[in-house]
């Protein structure tokens, strides 16, 4: 198709061009083709607009736990042990996502249409998503063990960070506290996200199937932005005048030790 677009596209630039400078005059014929020729580039679009919908759900997922990742290195003060223990479980989930996407979507009855009825009168037809066979579901178990695991070692560090900060009569860092509560957060909201998705095979009313289907597609593309932007605003209110500090800059994301002398320097004496 793109082929055939391409050898057909300079004849149909001269052309379109020649009648709207009026050199040629408009035909019937020459609106038909111009609306079937467009139109079918409108469907291929809104399809892959479709195909990149569901594939990025999985795209973005993977990388809201490369984001919790990176926070836990910062939070074990570096540590290369952790983030290649993390990253070598990450493996697996990030081909577990592609396989299930591939497993789901190439299927004829991925999605079908339905006629909703509110009311005697009022009829409309809606896309009806076929979330995916019982395997999709077990699948999403090992996923949910690595975000388990993930946040506890977040509760974990927050722990001994505690426990070292009462020790010395101080306040507790306010990045560690900060990040852990949105490694739970996400946590429960991605958790309630996978209990939703299985409860989507039961014979939801349609109120209640779409509102589940909005919670999914709202809430955990509000949660990890939120969280960069909030560590962001702490940073730049305690050390900077703007918040746009470079990557390299930031302590709260790459130096841990940096962040806990300055704690310390300023941190309330017993």
């Amino acid at each position: 198709m793109n082929f055939a677009m391409r050898l057909s596209f300079e004849k149909e630039v001269m052309r379109s061009s020649s009648c709207l400078r009026r050199e040629r005059q408009w035909s019937v014929m020459t609106y038909l083709y111009l609306a079937v020729r467009y139109f079918g580039i409108l469907v291929v679009i809104c399809y892959g607009i479709f195909l990149f919908m569901q594939w990025g759900i999985s795209a973005y997922s993977a990388l809201t736990k490369v984001i919790l990742i990176w926070r836990l290195y910062a939070l074990y003060n570096q540590s290369k042990y952790i983030l290649y223990v993390l990253l070598g479980l990450f493996l697996p989930v990030v081909a577990l996502y592609i396989a299930v996407d591939i497993f789901l979507w190439s299927r004829p009855s991925a999605i079908s249409v339905q006629e909703i009825i509110i009311t005697p009168n009022i009829k409309y037809c809606g896309a009806l998503f076929h979330i995916g066979p019982m395997p999709a579901i077990f699948a999403s178990i090992p996923i949910i063990c690595y975000d388990i695991l993930l946040v506890v070692l977040a509760i974990a560090t927050l722990w001994n960070h505690l426990k070292e900060r009462k020790e010395l009569c101080m306040k507790p860092n306010t990045y560690v506290v900060m990040i852990v509560r949105y490694h739970i957060i996400y946590f429960v909201m991605n958790l309630a996200s996978q209990l939703f998705t299985a409860i989507l095979w039961a014979n939801l009313p349609i109120v209640v199937m779409y509102l589940i289907l909005l919670f999914n597609d709202t809430a955990p593309f509000i949660l990890v932005p939120r969280l960069i932007i909030s560590i962001w605003e702490t940073h730049a209110n305690d050390n900077c005048v703007h918040v746009s500090t470079t990557f390299e800059d930031c302590v709260c994301w790459t130096s841990p030790p940096v962040l806990e002398q300055h704690e310390m320097d300023s941190g309330v004496s017993p």
